[in-house]
């Protein structure tokens, strides 16, 4: 990997960049990674980045083996590199084991250990209570502006729409969306209410509310905070499968990401707050690790810490705690031991109890859709449900391919170089579709919960207009009834809102801004949904005496309930796009609190997967992680070529030789040439360029801190000292400089395979073990070495796409 930040900086310099919560100041929203490799294996000469020299100091023979005391920055990262799993968890356990021992000793040692032991829970405690507090804030701050741009509270402008109209005695049940205390922007402007040029009113202020807070959310991501942009899934899941992207969990992109995604969101914009939310819950994870050393100073015990975050996230996006362990489990953790289970359960308990706390709908419920269904569903409806998950699985398909050759459009021509004008154009498109029809106007997680609603008496939305011919004090279930003209009008609507959906989040999902996908997709399968589930029961009430209803849809009967086919449609086309499944139906469970839909559920979430499968293995999230080219291994699935790890290693035949470095015969200034030659991260240290006999793997960062430190605390080291990776160097002659040993810093037990291993079972070592690279060898001498970036390039070749997409763009 090109280290270009170590290579020209100070010793001060590892310090200031060695945490993740550290903001990158990066000119533009995309990231360039074309330079960057995971411990390359050849010899290449990069033109301007020979700037590394590190001056001597030649003034005694005194010899320090200054190694002897932990050295800061040591054992760190760079950015845009991979951590190493194996080495993580065996400094994490070298701790414990000291911790233990300790214990034994002193009280105070005890205490220190019991501390220690209850930090994991404590601070689950904290990202759960943090992460509920801040979704209730974006949850009522984005209701409040979304009511904004159709008019204002004069009793106080604090007041969302429905709060404003809480208090006021002069409601009526049938209008109790209008009071007095409620105004219009044309009952402010121009004192009108009706008419075509109050209509005009409205309609502008709506377009021009949307524009401001769309170009507010876009200036503040690219001027403060470009990892804010996005739902943030895609890079959480190659973060937690142990690659680093500093500045992207930090202070600035949580504040950035929960401002501007309450302005997203209020735009009016076809994207959703829940994906983002993960985001937010993993930067309040990343940013309370630092209070407890155990997870500041550990990259594997933090991605554990990151998992359970993912899980609070998703937690107070949906209202589901446990769809949203299930979640971290299933989408986005690359490891996921048992005790990140329970401590993901507990987060995501205590932020899910935080949001209740919190209210933030005002309907004591965690989620503005909430419904609950009462007539059981019949064994022939599967047919709609199946057929709504074949919906579901060719919008995912589609929508992914459409959105990914969009986002490729945009990355490699002219567009990309203007985010705020792409988001002011795609606003003002929607805005000024989505005004004329009501079901586009309302925020999509009403219009969510509209479609998932149950008719009932009490209802005035058009939905819910049927011609009542029965008796009211019967009491019990509604039957179903006959369509009235709000029911057909509302149908059409529909229709032309789906379309809409369809289209607009194309161009959508991916902008400069947080924009989350599962609102978008769960209400594109809701509209679907409702239509199919209005047309069954229709098709029920007129054709009761059909061989397909007549054995258990008697007239007058409650038999078909269409808010259960929009949910049921809201399933299918999530599952369709990211691919879930059963962190989909507990999530989709936990909504509606009803155990007998989970069967339809199921059938609708398979299907759609296997549709969607059929026409593109990948969900979107894995689309993007390759359209960005990250150092991403996919655990789901098989390498079953037959080629071997001589095939893939480097270097080449007709390559350059190996760079190593030797245990015993290099002086600093050799060390210092090959670094400020090379942009490697790694190199393998050997007894000797004859025998190749291999005795470990040195970091180049961890070489280059340590000769700097060297230089200003042992006297005498100078270019011609020897740099000893052997346990006893030889004794100093006189009036000779003083030698430099850094076998501490070395790698002794670096993974090893020979040259005939498969590399079915290479990979599978990367994936498990989370590897950075691996070293090759034959009969104990050192030929090659494999990076998990050639292990990518080998996949991608080997599935006949373009190696050099794995180059991170």
């Amino acid at each position: 990997m090109d280290n270009r930040g170590f290579q020209q900086g100070s010793f001060t310099s590892f310090q200031s960049s060695s945490s993740d919560e550290d903001l990158m100041d990066i000119p533009e929203t995309a990231m360039d990674f074309s330079m960057r490799d995971d411990v390359p294996p050849l010899d290449r000469e990069i033109e301007g980045d020979k700037s590394y020299n590190g001056g001597g100091i030649a003034s005694s023979n005194r010899i320090m083996d200054f190694l002897e005391e932990p050295i800061p920055g040591v054992g760190t990262y760079d950015d845009f590199n991979t951590i190493d799993w194996v080495r993580e968890k065996s400094r994490d356990r070298d701790r414990h084991r000291e911790i233990t021992n300790k214990s034994k000793e002193s009280t105070w040692a005890l205490i220190n250990s019991v501390s220690d032991a209850f930090s994991g829970w404590l601070l689950m405690l904290f990202i759960g209570l943090l992460s509920g507090s801040l979704a209730g804030l974006i949850d009522i701050s984005a209701h409040w502006m979304t009511d904004l741009k159709e008019g204002i509270c004069t009793e106080g402008f604090w007041f969302n729409h429905e709060h404003c109209c809480w208090n006021s005695q002069q409601v009526t049940f049938e209008d109790r969306d209008k009071c007095p205390e409620w105004n219009s922007w044309s009952q402010l402007i121009i004192s009108m209410d009706e008419g075509a040029f109050a209509y005009i009113v409205n309609y502008f202020m709506y377009v021009l509310w949307a524009l401001l807070f769309a170009f507010l959310a876009v200036s503040l991501v690219k001027v403060f905070a470009p990892y804010a942009c996005g739902s943030g899934i895609p890079e959480i899941k190659t973060i937690l499968s142990g690659f680093i992207i500093r500045g992207y969990l930090g202070k600035w992109t949580l504040v950035i990401k929960t401002i501007t995604l309450v302005l997203a969101v209020s735009s009016g914009l076809s994207l959703g707050k829940e994906g983002p939310l993960v985001h937010v819950a993993c930067c309040c994870g990343n940013i309370l690790c630092h209070c407890f050393n155990k997870y500041r100073k550990n990259e594997a015990k933090r991605r554990e810490v990151l998992s359970a975050a993912a899980a609070a996230g998703v937690s107070v996006a949906f209202g589901a705690p446990i769809g949203g362990v299930l979640f971290s489990l299933e989408e986005v953790s690359y490891y996921f031991p048992l005790k990140t289970l329970w401590r993901s359960f507990f987060a995501a308990l205590v932020a899910a109890f935080t949001l209740r706390s919190i209210n933030p709908f005002g309907n004591s419920r965690l989620v503005l859709f909430y419904v609950e269904f009462h007539t059981p569903w019949h064994l022939f409806e599967l047919v709609p449900f199946i057929l709504l998950g074949i919906f579901g699985g060719l919008w995912g398909a589609l929508f992914i391919r459409t959105n990914i050759a969009w986002c490729r459009k945009r990355k490699t021509t002219q567009l990309g170089k203007y985010p705020v004008i792409e988001v002011l154009i795609v606003t003002a498109i929607t805005a000024i579709l989505a005004f004329p029809n009501e079901y586009t106007r309302m925020s999509t997680s009403e219009l969510i919960s509209e479609l998932f609603n149950d008719c009932g008496l009490l209802d005035s939305s058009k939905l819910c207009d049927y011609e009542n011919r029965f008796n009211t004090s019967k009491g019990g279930d509604l039957p179903d009834r006959p369509a009235g003209a709000g029911v057909y009008s509302a149908m059409w609507q529909l229709a032309l809102t789906l379309i809409l959906k369809i289209v607009i989040t194309i161009f959508t999902f991916g902008m400069k801004i947080p924009s989350g996908l599962f609102i978008p997709s769960m209400a594109v399968g809701a509209i679907a949904g409702r239509l199919l589930g209005v047309g069954m029961e229709q098709l029920a009430y007129y054709h009761h005496d059909w061989a397909i209803f007549n054995s258990w849809c008697s007239q007058g009967a409650d038999c078909i309930t269409p808010g259960l086919y929009a949910m049921v449609g809201a399933a299918a086309c999530l599952g369709g796009v990211t691919r879930m499944t059963v962190s989909l139906v507990v999530i989709m469970f936990e909504l509606t609190g009803g155990l007998e839909y989970i069967v339809p559920l199921m059938a609708a979430a398979m299907t759609s997967k296997w549709v969607a499968d059929a026409l593109g293995r990948e969900g979107i999230y894995d689309a993007h992680i390759r359209l960005n080219g990250y150092p991403f291994l996919e655990a789901k699935e098989e390498f079953a070529h037959k080629t071997l790890a001589m095939d893939v290693m480097k270097p080449r035949r007709n390559d350059p030789l190996l760079t190593v470095l030797t245990q015993d015969s290099m002086t600093v200034e050799d060390v210092e040439t090959i670094i400020s030659e090379t942009t490697y991260s790694g190199f393998p240290v050997v007894v000797s360029r004859e025998s190749q006999r291999l005795v470990g793997f040195v970091l180049r960062r961890d070489l280059i801190i340590s000769i700097e430190n060297a230089r200003k605390k042992q006297d005498g080291v100078v270019s011609t000292s020897i740099i000893y990776f052997t346990e006893h160097s030889p004794p100093v002659p006189p009036y000779t400089a003083p030698t430099l040993k850094l076998r501490n810093i070395l790698d002794l037990s670096p993974f090893t395979v020979t040259d005939l291993t498969p590399m079915e079972i290479v990979v599978d070592i990367f994936r498990k073990l989370g590897l950075r690279q691996c070293l090759v060898t034959h009969n104990g001498r050192l030929l090659g070495i494999i990076t998990k970036k050639d292990v990518l390039k080998h996949i991608a070749q080997m599935a006949n796409q373009d190696p050099d997409s794995i180059l991170f763009n």
